[in-house]
C-alpha cells in the first residue's frame, strides 16, 4: 500500500479507488443552447423532498453555464455509453448526442435513468460548487450501468445477468 501526504495527485489517486456511476448533467441557457458535463460526483441527498447533488469544478464552462439556470437534467449512463461520457468530458469523438426532452430539460437518449431537477441550493466547497436539485420528474430502465474506477470506464453486471 502506498502512503502519501494529502497533495492533489495523491488525493485524486486515492479517491479513484472508489467506484462510482457516471452521469451527464445537462442544462439549457436562456437562449436555448444545450450544454452538458460528465460527472461521477453525484449522490442523493434527501428523500423528502427528493434532492440530489452534483459537484462541479468552478473552473469549468459548465459551472459558468449553470449561473443563470434554474433547471437541469441528470442522465445515468448505461454501460454502452462510454462515447457519450467521453464527449461530455471534453474528448470529442464525432458523436452527435441524441436528447429526449422532459419538463423542458434535455436528457440523453439511451440512459438508464433520467432526472429533471429544479435548482434547490448551491454551496461553494473548495474549488467546486455543490449544486443541489429537487427532483421534479424521473424515469428509469433496467440494464448495466457505466462505472468509473481507477481512472477508467467499466461496466457493472447486475446480479443474475449474463456477462
Amino acid at each position: 500500500m502506498t502512503v502519501a501526504t494529502v497533495e492533489p495527485r495523491g488525493f485524486r489517486t486515492a479517491l479513484s479507488r472508489f467506484a462510482s456511476g457516471v452521469i451527464v448533467m445537462t442544462a439549457t441557457s436562456p437562449q436555448g443552447d444545450v450544454h452538458g458535463m460528465t460527472a461521477s460526483s453525484f449522490l442523493s441527498v434527501s428523500l423528502d423532498p427528493p434532492l440530489v447533488l452534483v459537484s462541479v469544478d468552478r473552473r469549468t464552462r459548465m459551472h459558468d453555464f449553470l449561473g443563470p439556470v434554474d433547471h437541469y437534467g441528470v442522465s445515468v449512463l448505461a454501460h454502452d455509453q462510454q462515447d457519450v461520457a467521453g464527449h461530455f468530458a471534453g474528448r470529442p469523438c464525432g458523436l452527435v448526442p441524441r436528447f429526449v426532452w422532459r419538463d423542458g430539460v434535455p436528457l440523453l437518449d439511451g440512459a438508464l435513468a433520467h432526472l429533471t431537477c429544479r435548482m434547490y441550493d448551491r454551496h461553494t466547497a473548495g474549488d467546486h460548487t455543490l449544486f443541489i436539485g429537487e427532483v421534479r420528474t424521473l424515469n428509469y430502465d433496467d440494464g448495466a450501468p457505466l462505472i468509473f474506477f481507477s481512472g477508467a470506464f467499466d461496466r457493472l453486471t447486475p446480479k443474475g445477468a449474463l456477462a
